[in-house]
């Protein structure tokens, strides 16, 4: 690994402080896994614990410790820390919670955490409020509990905030190989972000996965992000927080930021690290990219003895936003040599079953479909459940595919359609042979998916949260002012600070006008907004029906192609999320909405149009005239600009509706919510 991690994560050493049950499993299955290097525990009472002799205290080692597990009370927790740190050991894990985590509920947690990274200085600690590490690949652990996981020689590493989760990972049948498990706790001093960036420089590490429950530094995360572009590593993470109900859990367990779904979404995806929506599509996937590594793109070649199984793959497929192309020249001819007359060649394939138990001619069929223009070749497959069953006969599935994997070179997949049906034994075997076993039809195409988001990230820096002081509302003329100077178009228009005014203002502009009235944040529901007048004695009378002390009067816009919304929110979490969506009375009818982080190039912001509903509506819809795309995307990029200029003040920006014209986009209403600079 080479980082200060290095010594912790392979230790030679190893020290256990406290007496308890949970430093005496630590112990046991270290002793367990074949750890065969020195194992000192400590305690000022015992003198003997787990069959190994007990030092009375730390000053009392040997050695100092590369590895220690701190197994007591958490004020006790920052006197050893103080301590291991003095004596030069290469770190430690903090077992003990009730540190910044627990601030919800008890005042004391934050200075605690303060003394305990005091105590720590630049050793490396990993928790509090968290189980350790198993290193599968070295055969070192501190771990306070049973884990399901055998040694291996290359694997995936998992880094989660729940060591629960990481019981639960250890303990899967699905045949994914784990490298190194980590849990990192509450994040008090080394992040998850710098965990799995120190774990990707292992070469035997294939790919990283993240359990993320609250991202505490977005700039631990790009540096991550570029460390495994570097080394040409996938990072898939599952990342919780969605709902208002797990925000909440979150912030209760841990002393990070959960932040929005959509903020989050924006954030892995312009750091190119893919996201996984299930705990058995996040091991899916990382299963196939330890044996694939990443996929080029999503089209797929499907192949089953069974038509059934086809016809469910291509519709599950349609649903995952996957893709079948159809079977080229040569495919066809090598399939219907192989095949002859009697099988319908299509992708998906149902090459029936008369060439069973014939594994040359299987291969034959194998090897054709996987020649095609897709990324991945998944063959489906269910395997008898060998206590009841007689497995003899499936040999014939494996030997082939292999054969066509051999012959071929390109990426293949067996996929049970029910996850029971992939034994670990079978699974095994094809990993060996560089095949991916996938476990469930439904979680073999999200993986795929998955599998083709892992791409490298954007390389301009995002833009750090910072919120700023006590936040105003400007005026709809302030805030269409600010981001005029920064190149957004609005209508012409004067603002007036009493009704009286207005008249001779509307001579100046060309009618039809609208006249809004100022101090209400909905208009159309407070009354303070009036369309198509057309004379200025019009104007007056609509001005002195609102209740309204301010006006702002402009000339209407008509011709609009769509009414988009262009805005960007401040999260605390993930940055300044710039949103793209349907707007004017569309903005709560419809789910149509594309979040990105700012700064967003102009292809991202173009690409981001590219997949809203409306777009349709932009690009010329049954005869109607197109938008002027440029125009949309350059508005984008003047509220994009006064967000980078007001870095530290702005929190909210919304442009609804942006009119979007043939020639030009033009800012119909808009608000800014800014405050003091941070």
């Amino acid at each position: 690994m080479n980082t200060r991690l290095d010594r912790l994560l392979r230790p030679e050493s190893i020290a256990v402080i406290g007496g308890g049950s949970w430093c005496e499993n630590v112990i046991r299955q270290a002793r367990a896994f074949g750890y065969t290097g020195p194992i000192f525990p400590v305690h000022p009472t015992r003198s003997n614990i787990a069959d190994l002799p007990a030092h009375a205290c730390i000053a009392d080692l040997p050695s100092a410790p590369d590895a220690a597990f701190i197994g007591i009370n958490r004020e006790a927790t920052i006197d050893a820390t103080a301590q291991l740190a003095a004596i030069g050991a290469g770190g430690a894990i903090c077992f003990a919670s009730g540190f910044l985590e627990a601030r919800g509920e008890d005042t004391a947690a934050a200075a605690l955490q303060t003394r305990l990274l005091q105590a720590a200085g630049d050793m490396a600690l990993i928790g509090p409020n968290c189980y350790g590490f198993i290193n599968y690949l070295d055969g070192a652990l501190l771990w306070p509990d049973q884990h399901g996981g055998t040694r291996t020689e290359s694997g995936v590493a998992i880094v989660t905030q729940s060591s629960n989760i990481a019981i639960n990972l250890t303990m899967q049948r699905r045949a994914l190989p784990l490298g190194i498990v980590v849990t990192a706790g509450n994040q008090a001093q080394t992040g998850l972000a710098e965990i799995g960036a120190a774990l990707l420089t292992d070469p035997r590490v294939t790919a990283l996965g993240l359990h993320v429950e609250g991202i505490g530094d977005i700039g631990a995360l790009e540096a991550l992000a570029r460390t495994a572009r570097d080394l040409n590593k996938p990072v898939v993470a599952l990342k919780v927080g969605a709902s208002s109900q797990a925000r909440a859990a979150t912030l209760s367990h841990t002393a990070s930021l959960a932040g929005s779904d959509a903020g989050a979404r924006a954030l892995f995806a312009r750091l190119g690290i893919a996201l996984a929506e299930t705990l058995p599509d996040f091991t899916e996937a990382l299963k196939l990219l330890h044996v694939t590594g990443p996929l080029p793109d999503t089209r797929l070649a499907a192949m089953s003895c069974s038509g059934g199984e086809a016809s469910l793959i291509a519709d599950l497929a349609t649903r995952s936003g996957l893709s079948f192309p159809a079977l080229s020249p040569t495919q066809d001819q090598a399939l219907s040599d192989a095949l002859g007359p009697r099988v319908k060649r299509a992708n998906p394939l149902d090459y029936h079953t008369y060439i069973w138990n014939d594994a040359p001619a299987m291969a034959e069929v194998f090897a054709a479909m996987m020649a095609g223009r897709h990324a991945l070749t998944i063959l489906i497959a269910d395997f008898p459940r060998a206590d009841r069953c007689d497995t003899a006969d499936w040999t014939c599935i494996i030997e082939a595919a292999t054969l066509a994997r051999a012959r071929t070179g390109r990426p293949l997949a067996i996929a049970a359609t029910l996850p029971e049906n992939m034994p670990e034994d079978i699974a095994n075997h094809l990993i060996a042979a560089g095949i991916a076993p996938l476990c469930g039809l439904s979680e073999a195409l999200s993986a795929a998916r998955i599998a083709a988001q892992c791409t490298a990230p954007d390389a301009a820096p995002i833009l750090p949260p910072r919120t700023p002081g006590t936040a105003r509302s400007l005026t709809e003329a302030e805030a269409k002012g600010a981001l005029a100077a920064h190149g957004l178009h609005r209508p012409r228009g004067h603002r007036a600070t009493t009704a009286a005014e207005l008249p001779a203002l509307a001579e100046t502009l060309t009618f039809p006008l609208v006249l809004k009235g100022e101090g209400h944040a909905h208009k159309t529901e407070a009354g303070t907004v009036a369309l198509g007048l057309t004379t200025p004695d019009a104007v007056l009378q609509a001005a002195r029906a609102m209740p309204a002390t301010a006006f702002l009067l402009e000339e209407m816009i008509p011709g609009a192609v769509a009414e988009l919304l262009i805005g960007v929110t401040l999260d605390a979490a993930h940055g300044y999320v710039l949103t793209l969506g349907a707007g004017g009375t569309l903005t709560e009818l419809i789910d149509d909405t594309a979040s990105l982080l700012v700064p967003a190039s102009r292809d991202d912001i173009a690409a981001a149009l590219a997949r809203l509903k409306v777009h349709r509506l932009l690009t010329g819809y049954r005869g109607r005239p197109p938008a002027d795309i440029d125009a949309i995307i350059d508005a984008a990029l003047a509220i994009q600009a006064y967000v980078v200029a007001n870095h530290g003040q702005v929190a909210e920006v919304e442009v609804n509706p942006l009119l979007a014209l043939a020639r030009g986009a033009i800012a119909a209403d808009a608000l800014i919510r800014t405050g003091d600079p941070t």
